[in-house]
């Protein structure tokens, strides 16, 4: 006996992909489809609809291709409230809870969809305002109907869930949006579609970037740093420095690699003993990178280093003298680490991820580690653009979900001087 269910696509459907993408799903999964309804837009502005009736030969092969659907952007056609189940315990979540996408994602509640605010991927949704299901609300939340006091809902990682909290179980009543590919490709996003170019380098595509953080910036957006110790060893780090003291970068994310490199560089012209304009090694340059540690150390930290005129250049002398933010998260392979650096893996990802719902555009600069993680803190709506010269960092990155970045591999040496021309220059 076969069982079936109805879903929705409604959107540009076809130029995202969308639609093929869920007929691939639904027969890969040995399930079948017939279209019932096809509404096609017939303009740029105009959006399509599709609803389909998925068949499958038994109810969990069926869960499970409406779940991929779901995660696709594919939403049931005549969705129920969310079902909302108390956590038993103090990160401990429901079983069967909803594991989140990096989409934007809305939750029926009482009969009405709220979005779900600081979307990130593989997080719980928890709803507050509400009660669970076959309860009614009562007390005061009941008795209001104010703006304020109306179910909202959000998401939480699973080490933040505290007992008692409402988590979204199952998967009705959730509604998943991905963004869509625009049909035009005008303005200074235009080209931001994802995908990996590999060309060395592209000066037109630079230029496109450049464009598209000088509009971020006018628009009252925040631009987000994410760099790695390469940037500094390749000649670099006076452009980004740049780029931060003009106000084109507003945050800065890195290791404790990263501070280090950089503040070598002005304490003894080196990074990681390399003269870096010469590329000489230094006599005894292998110490330079233990003994900037030692002296930030003893200064108590960059910003005290600066203040007491140690530090008097570069990418976190700019960071400190122009109050533009930064985290340091810590690995266990660092050397010291610098007092800035945040030790703690739990306490540096929270940092991470309040630096990352706030970024309106994220440039991840040759760090495959800290993109991925940055990456995963993102919402799939925030601009991203990677680059190193690795192919493998923007592979993953992708791979890993961060599906709306643009990738270039090419040498960030080159890449960030010319990015640096094109806004600062020209």
């Amino acid at each position: 006996m076969t069982v079936s269910r109805e879903v929705e696509l409604e959107g540009h459907i076809i130029d995202s992909g969308m639609m093929q993408s869920a007929f691939g799903i639904i027969m890969d999964l040995g399930g079948s489809f017939d279209v019932e309804t096809f509404e096609i837009g017939r303009s740029k502005t105009e959006t399509s609809y599709a609803r389909l009736t998925v068949t499958a030969e038994d109810e969990a092969t069926l869960q499970t291709i409406v779940h991929e659907l779901h995660q696709n952007g594919a939403n049931p056609a005549d969705p129920n409230d969310a079902e909302l189940t108390p956590a038993p315990d103090d990160q401990v979540v429901p079983t069967g809870f909803y594991s989140t996408t990096n989409h934007p994602t809305d939750v029926r509640v009482g009969g009405e969809w709220i979005p779900v605010e600081n979307v990130e991927m593989d997080c719980a949704v928890v709803v507050e305002g509400a009660a669970p299901r076959g309860e009614e609300v009562t007390g005061e939340a009941a008795e209001s109907d104010t703006d304020a006091e109306k179910p909202r809902a959000y998401t939480k990682v699973l080490n933040a869930v505290e007992a008692g909290d409402l988590v979204v179980t199952g998967e009705a009543g959730i509604r998943v949006r991905p963004p869509e590919r625009p049909r035009g490709s005008e303005g200074a996003f235009g080209f931001m579609q994802g995908g990996i170019s590999s060309e060395r380098p592209s000066e037109s595509t630079i230029e496109k970037v450049a464009d598209a953080i000088v509009e971020t910036e006018r628009e009252g957006g925040d631009v987000l740093a994410v760099c790695g110790p390469a940037l500094v060893h390749s000649g670099a780090r006076e452009e980004l420095a740049r780029l931060v003291r003009e106000g084109y970068i507003d945050m800065l994310s890195a290791g404790n690699g990263f501070a280090v490199h950089d503040i070598e560089r002005d304490l003894y012209g080196t990074s990681l003993g390399m003269n870096t304009e010469t590329l000489d090694h230094a006599r005894e340059g292998h110490k330079h990178h233990i003994y900037t540690i030692s002296e930030v150390i003893r200064a108590g930290g960059i910003e005290a280093a600066v203040e007491d005129g140690l530090v008097e250049s570069g990418v976190m002398y700019e960071c400190v003298v122009n109050d533009r933010p930064y985290v340091l998260a810590g690995s266990i392979r660092d050397d010291g680490p610098l007092p800035d650096t945040i030790t703690d893996a739990v306490e540096a990802q929270d940092a991470i991820r309040e630096q990352a719902h706030e970024a309106d555009m994220v440039l991840m600069l040759s760090t495959l580690l800290h993109s991925v993680a940055v990456g995963n803190c993102l919402p799939s709506t925030t601009r991203v653009v990677c680059v190193d010269i690795n192919p493998a960092t923007v592979t993953q990155l992708l791979d890993r979900g961060s599906a709306q970045a643009v990738g270039m591999v090419t040498d960030i040496g080159t890449f960030v001087p010319i990015l640096a021309e094109k806004i600062l220059d020209e």
